[in-house]
Formats: C-alpha cells, sequence, structure tokens
C-alpha cells in the first residue's frame, strides 16, 4: 500500500522535529542531521569520515535521546576482539550454565568511533548486525531491538596503524558524509555554552522509539515510479563503466539508493520519489561504493567527481513521477 499525501505530511513533520531538537547539541549541522536521519529511517548506517572533536559522539547521542533510545559508543584500538562487540557467553559457576553478556552493539544507535582503527576480524564482527539486525554468538542468535543503526568513523588524515575497511564491509553503510567543522556563527554560538559539557547536554525526546520502527516501514511504502528505477539502473551501470573506475556499484548499492531516497520524499513531505531525490543523494548513497583505478587516484580523480559527471551524462526523467 502506498503512503498516502496526510501520511507523507505527517511524517515530514516528525522528521524536521527530531532535525531541530539534535541541532540543539550539533549547531549549524542541518544538511548532516538530515542525512544521518534519512539513514535511519531507511534503515541503515552511517559512515562518517571526519576529523576527531567535529560532534561525532554527539550526534549520535542526540538522536538516540530523541527517539528515546539508547546509545553506546565503542572506541576500535587494535587489541579489540569481536567479543568485546557482540557479547560473550561466560559459565556461571552456581547454575552450571554459561550466561550470554550482551556487547555495546546491543543499543539503538552503535557509535563504532575510528572503525579503521581494529583488525578485520574485529570489523567484521559487525557485518551481520548490519545486515541482518541480529548477533550469532556459538551457534546461538541474539536479535537486537529495533531501531538499530550503526554511526562509524574514520580519521582520514591519520593512517598509520589502521586497517582499510574492506569493499564488503563498505557496502554495507547506506552513505558515506563528513560533519566537518562549525562555520564562524555555530562556533561562536558553541563557544558561548563552553560552561557545558557536551555529554551534560541533553535533549527532550520527540518521539519513542516504536515510532521511528513505524516510519521506517512508512517509508517503505513511497511510490517509486518505474522511470525513476530506470534512471537509478543507468547511473548504477554507468558507474560499472567509467574509465576511471575499476569496481562499480553493486545491486545493493542501487537498492540503498532507492529506499534512501524514499525516505527523502516522505521527509521532504511527499508520497513519490523524484529524479531531484536521486540526484541528492547519489554522491553520499554511490561514492563509497566505487573502487577506482589507481592511476586515476594518482591523477586526482574521485569517487565523488566520479558520480558528479555521471549525474550530468545520464539523463533523468523529465515525466512527472505517475501515482
Amino acid at each position: 500500500m502506498t503512503m498516502t499525501p496526510e501520511q507523507a505530511t505527517w511524517f515530514s513533520d516528525v522528521f524536521e522535529r527530531i532535525v531541530s531538537n539534535v541541532d540543539r547539541v550539533l549547531l549549524g549541522k542541518a544538511h548532516i542531521i538530515r542525512l544521518a536521519l534519512t539513514a535511519l529511517f531507511s534503515e541503515g548506517h552511517l559512515l562518517l569520515e571526519d576529523y576527531p572533536g567535529t560532534g561525532k559522539t554527539s550526534l549520535a547521542r542526540a538522536i538516540a535521546q530523541s527517539v528515546r533510545g539508547t546509545s553506546n559508543r565503542v572506541q576500535f584500538t587494535p587489541d579489540l576482539l569481536p567479543g568485546d562487540i557482540t557479547g560473550v557467553n561466560i559459565y556461571d559457576q552456581r547454575t552450571g550454565n554459561f550466561e550470554f553478556h550482551r556487547g555495546p552493539v546491543f543499543a539503538n544507535i552503535v557509535l563504532a568511533d575510528e572503525i579503521n582503527r581494529a583488525s578485520p576480524k574485529t570489523q567484521s564482527a559487525l557485518l551481520e548486525v548490519m545486515e541482518e539486525g541480529q548477533v550469532t554468538v556459538d551457534g546461538v542468535t541474539h536479535p537486537v531491538a529495533g531501531p538499530f543503526m550503526v554511526i562509524a568513523t574514520q580519521n582520514p588524515i591519520e593512517q598509520a596503524g589502521t586497517y582499510r575497511l574492506p569493499e564488503a564491509q563498505l557496502d554495507r553503510f547506506i552513505m558515506k558524509a563528513s560533519i566537518g567543522y562549525p562555520d564562524h556563527e555555530a562556533t561562536i554560538r558553541i563557544l558561548e555554552g563552553s560552561e557545558r559539557k557536551a555529554h551534560e547536554i541533553v535533549v527532550p525526546e520527540v518521539v519513542p522509539a516504536a515510532t521511528v520502527v513505524e516510519m521506517a516501514a512508512l517509508a517503505r511504502s513511497v511510490h517509486v515510479d518505474a522511470s525513476i528505477n530506470d534512471y537509478v539502473s543507468r547511473l548504477v551501470d554507468s558507474t560499472r563503466t567509467a574509465a576511471e573506475v575499476r569496481l562499480g556499484v553493486s545491486v545493493r548499492g542501487a537498492l540503498a539508493l532507492v529506499r534512501a531516497s524514499k525516505t527523502l520524499a516522505a521527509a521532504s513531505g511527499r508520497y513519490y520519489v523524484t529524479p531531484d531525490d536521486i540526484k541528492s543523494l547519489a554522491e553520499p548513497v554511490l561514492a563509497h561504493r566505487l573502487v577506482l583505478d589507481p592511476e586515476a587516484e594518482f591523477e586526482g580523480v574521485t569517487s565523488s567527481s566520479v558520480i558528479a559527471q555521471i549525474l550530468i551524462e545520464t539523463a533523468p526523467p523529465i515525466d512527472r513521477p505517475a501515482v
């Protein structure tokens, strides 16, 4: 059943209220807040490639508080083990049984700080829970509560002692973005509130967690016209044939773009996806999935510039999607 205009209006109102709520903590970053919430309501995960001290932890905590959810932060280090994230079975001598002790991944919003500092084995501990919303330990499956979102970070400058995320893991993130430093006006406002530490700031609840699950299901019902699917398919095909690209966007990437565009449409008060929704999300959803040719990288080509060029060369549908 397709989303109704009334449901789209309600969705947009709640979405903007959460944006305004989180903006109390992450000042002047409404765009990145909208991207993070688009990932949340698309039941996806967000990768932030950013410098230390730009508000990543504050973003995760404020989103969790806005939806009356829980949040955990995991500092990834080379000695971190998979069980430190997912949890482990511990033998109880009193009962003679093994008892599962949940790891920090059992929260609504999980901040995986500097994820590329952990070994590939530890990084892979997140693959199952990010894709299927569950953790399997010693053959026993433990589901995580919804909503569930991983916000992972990595430092774009400091690469010593890091492990590059494999393509299979990058593909699990619906988006990759950057918060960046605040502008002058936002910096002044932050300094004016310097008497309060970041972790002391608590934002009020906007909606309960159950409403987020309901909204995510509602976003899936946004109408996508056949011409939009054709447009996405042509964009994805172009990434696979571009001369600068060694590995293009997978089918999972195409699905992620459509899912995120549905959420963006609902957040804009519409019950149907437009080509502009696809265009605005193409770079954060698709760019990190590309593997560039080494020679192209040496010449300064970036994944973002490849996506930008493909958007220019690929004609969008000209007719308004029929609903």
